[in-house]
Order: structure tokens, then sequence, then C-alpha cells
């Protein structure tokens, strides 16, 4: 885990709401999420409008056709051809229902990934880190997954079928309504807008307006989390060693029934609304079959007629209530979502949004880049990159939400081809230090230079190709050994060196993959995992980087496995800046230099042996830890 407190939330910055009526109608996520379907597919799009349309005129026709048919009877008339037609558009009212299926599942997957793909840009474009540690934008993040997570709501194939069939019944009901306009020009206005005003009466109190609120975004992330430890393979040990099986499937339940209570809360009938819809619907669904009713009396209709328009009138009731469907809203609401956390993803991650470079400077190369660039660019396995002077001048540094500052006036040099460690207590500032360092994030004040060149004045992706890095949170790739240790490719003589000097030749072949559920693959302990991530750094460093920050690089090796492959780490980036932070003092008193952090300020600084004539905070330190393993390998207790 990071020694640094998790970094508070930002504030995302959100786009004012617009004023005009076509504005609003255009900020609906309604609209927005229609909107976005021909970007999806326009083909699948266009033909789902046609079946859309289709299916909902052919209620209509059917009505119509029944009513010849009735008609043809009692006139005594031959019926064959009503037979026909009312049986031409009764099946074409079956088949089309499935085909329209079909293509609503099509165009949901297709959305789902057009939405996929809008989201892995809104996370990895901007060049932080703030918009993902944000716990804001994480909740709108969970939000906006919900679509291919099915927790609000159904997955989006199986509600762009449902928002189909919610569809056809309002185009069906207008079919209706229309057959009604044959009897009186009022017919359609009265039940039609009788129908159509239950969206506009229950409107404040059939739609989910809350479920952006804290309460309801918490809600869906805690039911997210407990579903992601039931399906995936990291916590599966410890949920069966422990018996946590039912009690995460318990979470999971008691997160979910909590969302579906909120946004029932958030949705249920109020009392008077209803009333008022009932008596608007009584009242002119009434005064219609009275009317029609005399009419049949006085024989102005005949019984075809009132067959079509008994059935026009129920089938008006497709305009009813609320909303196109329920699976709607939350569906729209993941579009709108996804398609605002680029633009607000990028306010609070983009490392120079609100942080301008000092006034009449210009964006220049990363100090020494331009030889590794080209050495890199030949496909040159090369020596190590060269080093540079790093120098931290009254650096401060406050994560967006927080007053607290983790860095504090921090003054440090390191000097070029040198090591410095870093320790100190938990949450002193170790590692900010080294997301500072790696261009992760900004600092809030002060300057970090690079051979006396501000950062804030070097193209961050510039200077990203400088350093290299072995987090203590690796990533494990389940690919082969060779993406493993260079994802973006590199020659294999340059892969072989840098497995070498990391203690990892002869793991297994470079196009083995890497993890179980492959053929082929093989799994690798944690302690050759750990080499694997130093090799990757170690080729970096091949490739002509010359800065290497190292934060607990070996916290799955044993004491004499990290001393020795720290000692390989130095021989391979000799000639590199390489800062090194750890809790174990073995491997840093190995460092050219130590520092000792405390309050996001240097309290102690010098080598080893230098710390340890002071009898300060790093001798007191060392000695703690030094007569804790005196106390393992005598197996007797140190007083």
């Amino acid at each position: 885990m990071s020694d640094d407190a998790d970094p508070p939330d930002p504030a995302a910055r959100r786009i004012p709401a617009a004023t005009t009526p076509l504005a609003r109608l255009r900020g609906r996520e309604e609209w927005k999420f229609f909107a976005v379907l021909p970007r999806a597919s326009r083909p699948l799009c266009t033909t789902w409008w046609v079946l859309t349309v289709l299916r909902g005129v052919l209620p209509g026709l059917f009505t119509v056709t029944v009513a010849a048919l009735v008609s043809a009877v009692d006139r005594g008339a031959p019926p064959t051809a009503p037979i026909l037609a009312a049986g031409a558009v009764f099946i074409a009212i079956q088949l089309l229902a499935p085909v329209h299926g079909q293509v609503s599942v099509l165009l949901g997957e297709r959305l789902s990934r057009w939405l996929h793909d809008r989201l892995l840009r809104a996370t990895t474009r901007p060049s932080g880190l703030a918009h993902l540690e944000s716990r804001e934008l994480a909740d709108r993040l969970t939000a906006a997954r919900d679509f291919d997570l099915g927790i609000a709501g159904p997955p989006m194939d199986i509600s762009m079928n449902i928002v189909a069939g919610g569809l056809v019944g309002i185009v069906s009901g207008l079919s209706q309504a229309a057959v009604l306009v044959e009897y009186a020009w009022w017919a359609p206005l009265l039940l039609g807008g009788a129908w159509a005003s239950t969206h506009w009466l229950l409107r404040e109190s059939s739609i989910w307006g809350e479920r952006d609120e804290g309460e309801v975004r918490e809600a869906q992330r805690h039911a997210e989390y407990a579903y992601r430890q039931a399906v995936d393979s990291a916590a599966a040990k410890e949920l069966r060693l422990f018996g946590l099986s039912e009690w995460t499937v318990a979470r999971f339940t008691a997160s979910r029934e909590r969302l579906v209570d909120l946004r029932w809360t958030a949705t249920r009938l109020r009392r008077k609304p209803l009333r008022t819809v009932i008596l608007v619907l009584v009242a002119a669904n009434g005064l219609f079959l009275w009317t029609l009713a005399r009419s049949a009396q006085s024989g102005t209709v005949d019984v075809g007629q009132i067959t079509a328009f008994v059935q026009a009138a129920m089938g008006t009731s497709a305009l009813a209530f609320g909303g196109l469907s329920w699976a709607l809203p939350p569906a729209a609401h993941s579009v709108d979502t996804v398609l605002a956390l680029e633009a607000e993803m990028a306010a609070v991650g983009d490392l120079d949004a609100g942080a301008p470079a000092p006034v009449g400077a210009s964006v220049v190369a990363a100090p020494g880049l331009a030889g590794a660039a080209g050495a890199a660019a030949h496909g040159s396995a090369g020596a190590a990159g060269a080093g540079v002077t790093l120098r931290l001048r009254g650096v401060r540094f406050t994560y967006p939400g927080s007053t607290r500052p983790v860095l504090d006036g921090l003054d440090l040099t390191v000097e070029a081809g040198t090591s410095l460690a870093v320790v100190g207590v938990n949450g002193a500032g170790k590692t900010t230090l080294a997301k500072l360092v790696c261009g992760l994030y900004r600092p809030t004040g002060g300057v970090i230079e690079a051979d006396d060149v501000d950062l804030r004045t070097v193209d961050v992706l510039d200077w990203r190709r400088r350093v290299t890095a072995v987090f203590q949170d690796f990533i494990r790739y389940d690919l082969p050994l060779r993406t493993n240790v260079a994802p973006l490719g590199a020659p294999d003589a340059a892969i072989t060196a840098a497995l070498a000097a990391a203690g990892a030749d002869g793991l297994t072949g470079l196009d083995t993959p890497l993890g179980r559920g492959y053929e082929g693959a093989t799994e690798l302990s944690g302690g050759q995992w750990q080499r694997v991530a130093v090799a990757r750094a170690l080729c970096a460093v091949g490739q002509g980087a010359g800065v290497v920050v190292l934060d607990e690089p070996t916290a799955q090796l044993d004491v004499r496995g990290e001393t020795e492959i720290f000692e390989r780490i130095l021989r391979a980036t000799r000639g590199c800046t390489t800062l090194l932070i750890s809790h174990r003092f073995s491997t840093v008193r190995r460092a050219d230099r130590i520092c000792v952090l405390e309050d996001g300020r240097v309290a102690e600084l010098g080598t080893h042996d230098e710390l340890m004539a002071r009898g300060g905070r790093y001798r007191r330190m060392f000695d703690l830890q030094a007569s804790r393993f005196v106390a393992e390998e005598t197996d007797e207790p140190v007083h």
C-alpha cells in the first residue's frame, strides 16, 4: 500500500445548465441517449428506427383491417380480401418483433462498445492521476459503467430491447389515435391527450431525479465493489479460507436492495397526482365511449366502425405513463455521465489544468531526451540513459480538496548519476515525492528542476520517457513474458539483458504467457513477479531512461533477496539518477545518500555513516529495525 494518505476528492468541474428551451431539450439525458445511437452504428440505428416505426404503425393498420373484415361480414360482402389483409398484418407484427429484438441487442452491444471507448479516453488521456483518485469521479465512473455492470439497470443490449418496446408502444398509441379521426376530429385529441397527460401529471413522482445524489452513488459503488470481490480472482483465496463467500454475497444483496429502495423512494407514485390521473382518464374515456354508444344507437356508425373505434380507443392507452420505459432512465443516465466524464476528468486530471507554466516559458523537450529517443528509435539495447540532476526547491503539495499539505517546503537535490534513498514514517510524503518526480502530479507550490530546467516547461510525455519506475503495486500483465518486460517493444537482446540484470533469467521463454487460464501459460511466484517488474524498469533504462524511481521495489522478497536485487539494480543503473523508497534499512544503507522525510520536509540528509554518527531519527529507526532482525534470528526477545 502507499505510505501516503489516500488523496481526497477534487471537485469536478460542471458545465453550466442550459437556459434556452432548445438547449434544455438537447441537455436532457434522453435526447443525448438517442443522439449517440448513430455514432455507435449508423446502419443499425437506421434499421432500428425503421423497425420501431413499422411495429408501431402495424397495430393501427391491424385495427383497420379487422374493422373492414367485420364490416364485410355484416354487409354479406366477400371477406377474402379483408381476411388476407388482416392475416398479412398479423404475420408482419409477429415476424418483425424478433427481428427488432435482435437488432436492438446488436445496437446495444455497439453502443456499449462505443461507450467503453469513450470511458477509456476519459480515464487515460488526462496526463495526471487526480481524476482516478477522486472519490466523486470514482462514483460517477461507477454510474457511467452501469450500462455494462447492470446494477442500477439492465445491461445496454437488454435495455435497448426494452426501450424499443416503449417506443413501439408510443408509435402504436399514435397510430391507434389516428384511426379515431374517422369518427370525430376531437376524439384523438381527447383520448390521446388524456393518456399522454400521464407523462406530465406523474412526472414529479415517476422520474428518479435523485440518481446523482451522494447516497445513491455510494450505494451503487458499494454494490459494484461487493460484486467485484465475488467474481474476481484476487479475493478468491481469502473469501474461501475465512468462509466469507456468503458474507460477500450478503453484502452485495444488501447494497443492491438499498439501491433499489432508494430508487423506489424517489419514484413512488404520490397519491395526489395518481388521483388526478385516474379522474382524467375515466372522464376522457367515459365521454368518448358514451358518445360512441349514442352514435351506435342512432345508426351513424356500423358494426365494423364500432369495432375499429373501440379497439383504437383501447390501443391509444399505449401512450400512457411517465416515461418511454423503466429501462431508459438508467441507460440514458449512463450515456450522459460518460459524455460528461471526458471533460470533467480532463479538468481534474490534466497536469496543467489550472496550473500554468511560468510566464514567458515555452514547452521544451526533456533534458537529455533527444539522444535517448534516437537510440530507442534505432532499436538499440544501448547503455543506461544519462542521469540528470534533480533539484526540488520549496516544493509543496496538497491533494485537491484537502487542506493538509503532504509536502511542505521540501528542499532536496539528487545529483546526476547518484542514488538517494528516502525513508520516513507512513504518511511522511515518500510516495507523493515519487509521483511528483515521475510527472504524475504537479507541485502546488515550489519548483522541481531537471538539470536546471523547470519541469513545468517540459513536455510531460517527453519527461516520462526519461523516467522509469518500479512501484509496490506494479502491474502483472496476463501476457507473454516479452510483453511484461517491454510492453511497447524492444529488441530481444535488450529484454534478455534486463531479465538477467534483475536475476530473472531462466524463468520461462519470452513468448510464454504469464498467468493461469491460457494455453501453455505458467504462473510465477510473488518474488518472481517482482523481478519481472524490476526487469521492466531496467529494460527502459537500456532504452534511454536516465531517472529511476524505486517505490518499495522488492517488498515481496526476503532481506537477502532484496539486498541482492538492489545491488543488481545499482550496477545496471550506474550513471542514472536513482530515487529509492524503502522501509528496509539493509537496502537503504547502500544508497549514496539517505533522506529522512518528516512532515513533508527533510529532517536529516547524509550518508549512512554520517546519519548513524549523528544519532538522530535515522539512527533510532535503524537500531529499532536491526534489533527486530536480531530477535528473529536468535528467536529471543530483545530488551
